[in-house]
């Protein structure tokens, strides 16, 4: 796996949710060259695309409201949001925060496979 930003974030993130938590977190990525087909989405996005072809996709509520009436003869039945949050740009993740990391590679694979423990010396605030 790079090492680039977003892979750093997310290390950091799923970090910090594993000492919030006190769970131990197990990742397991597809290497690149990898099919990612995947046979539920696969059905799912067929009949997304079949409702919405030939309709202009002009605003993100066209988008979300098509994906919403998208149904299958086997009752599916899609529920859309947007999600308007406001996500800061140009966040770095240090060598330092990356350091603070229990993480430990599996043996197959380990920079696609890996557990992220929680922190030994948790920074959460003392409840009363």
């Amino acid at each position: 796996m790079s090492n680039g930003y977003r892979v750093r974030a997310w290390k950091l993130q799923l970090s910090r949710f594993a000492t919030e938590s006190g769970l131990a977190i197990t990742a397991c990525h597809l290497r690149p060259g990898t099919s990612k087909w995947n046979k539920i989405e696969h059905r799912l996005f067929s009949h997304i695309s079949m409702n919405w072809r030939g309709r202009p996709l002009t605003r993100h509520e066209v988008v979300l409201n098509l994906i919403a009436a998208t149904t299958t003869r086997t009752g599916l039945k899609l529920h859309a949001e947007l999600d308007s949050g406001n996500y800061p740009k140009g966040l770095a993740v240090t060598d330092h925060e990356m350091c603070g990391i229990d993480l430990r590679p599996h043996a197959f694979y380990g920079a696609w496979n890996y557990t992220i423990m929680p922190n030994a010396s948790p920074r959460r605030a003392k409840h009363v």
